[in-house]
């Protein structure tokens, strides 16, 4: 029987000393400078790096280009019949429905829309509120696979758990079995899986996927999954931990319509699990954003209602895009590690002279014309060596916008 408890997350947010609480464990995470100041982002300095030089911009991870017109007109229908006010908190009635229809329609996963599912202002808040709802007190671990989401690393810190991180080993980003066994223990509240994986574009693998809900089951902790590339997967299929044998009574399954429908801004994701979980989630969750985006719900409850062809398709045109983007990188002389799902594809500069990966991408739009992001921003102090050279670039865009950042790449004198 798994734990579950509104504890010690929902409590620092109702606590005065919060900032001086978060100040501790984010800069222990990274998350701050030394002086206690904001720390600046190699992504903010990327994209000012793309607007000052004209670069294109394979650094964030959104398509510039809109998605499904049959979504993007019922998202102005509803604003035009006044849907323009608060929703219900767990969300609308209709988009809960649209979310078990889903879930039961790719993966055979039953969700009671009443108690077991809401909707949340996108999967980072979907994450942030469960690890606060779920967090106990400061001596509990959450588990993640390194490299890592950058918002990880700071939800942990806002609930005051203790980040342990799993490297994803090369040549394949998948983790050693036994170091996941070490590193999860009686003090592990949650692991976080992230599949498929942002930044480095894996499917796990069933051992893996296994070997989580064994420990899981050992330690009794929960596992927390971020799935929204479930959808945009290429040479793997997408398999949900919770349809596993043993992991559904103790998986909170989060995922989102911005990855899939191209509408990363509107900020429609949600959460599904046992009831029990997702009532603590609620708690804290309506302390938070309360409801979001009246609008968007109804578009996103057509889009998942989609036909079958229309999300083979959105894998099949992204995984082309994918293609385009690893010739060029390619015919520059990068080692390009091929992504199984998602949205990045991950190469190596190393024989470009790129084995400081943050001083290569720093140099790149003025040698090349394109923004990219070293993997090593994903990684803990300690273990950015681990991943030198590693760079990721984004291959959700134009499919003239990727040809000529192939070009430019091609032509570049590294």
């Amino acid at each position: 029987m798994v734990r579950v408890s509104v504890g010690y997350g929902l409590s620092l947010v109702c606590m005065s000393a919060i900032p001086g609480a978060w100040r501790r464990t984010a800069a222990g995470a990274g998350l701050l400078s030394p002086d206690g100041a904001v720390a600046p982002t190699i992504f903010a300095e990327m994209s000012a790096a793309a607007l000052r030089t004209g670069a294109i911009n394979l650094g964030q991870g959104f398509p510039d280009e809109d998605g499904p017109a049959e979504v993007l007109e019922a998202a102005r229908e509803a604003i035009s019949h006044g849907m323009n006010q608060y929703p219900p908190g767990r969300g609308f009635a209709d988009l809960l429905e649209a979310i078990s229809e889903h879930q039961r329609r790719f993966y055979g996963l039953e969700v009671d829309p009443r108690t077991e599912v809401i909707v949340t202002a996108g999967a980072t808040e979907a994450l942030t509120a469960t690890l606060l709802a779920l967090i106990d007190s400061p001596d509990d671990e959450v588990v993640v696979f390194e490299p890592y989401y950058d918002s990880y690393a700071a939800a942990v810190a806002l609930a005051g758990a203790r980040l342990r991180t799993v490297p994803l080993r090369l040549p394949d980003f998948q983790p050693d079995l036994e170091v996941l066994a070490a590193s999860v223990t009686d003090r592990t509240r949650i692991i976080l899986v992230n599949d498929p994986h942002n930044p480095t574009g894996v499917v796990f693998s069933p051992d893996v996927k296994a070997e989580i809900i064994r420990l899981a089951d050992r330690h009794d902790a929960v596992i927390v999954t971020d799935e929204v590339y479930e959808h945009l997967t290429f040479t793997a299929p997408h398999v949900p931990i919770a349809t596993l044998p043993g992991a559904a009574d103790r998986t909170l399954t989060i995922s989102s319509g911005g990855k899939t429908f191209s509408a990363t801004g509107w900020k429609i994701g949600w959460i599904h699990g046992p009831a029990d979980l997702i009532t603590a989630v609620l708690t804290v969750k309506q302390y938070l954003t309360y409801v979001n985006g009246s609008a968007f719900q109804p578009a996103i409850a057509l889009g998942l209602r989609l036909p079958d062809s229309f999300f083979t398709d959105a894998a099949a045109a992204l995984a082309r895009k994918h293609e385009i983007l690893a010739a060029g990188l390619r015919d520059a002389g990068f080692e390009v590690i091929a992504p199984q799902g998602g949205y990045f594809t991950v190469a190596d500069a190393s024989n470009l002279g790129g084995v400081d990966a943050a001083a290569f991408c720093r140099a790149l739009p003025e040698r090349a014309g394109v923004v990219a992001i070293p993997l090593d921003a994903f990684v803990s102090a300690e273990r950015r060596g681990d991943y030198s050279g590693l760079v990721r670039f984004a291959a959700c865009k134009r499919v003239d916008v990727l040809e000529e950042a192939a070009r430019r790449l091609a032509a570049a004198q590294f």
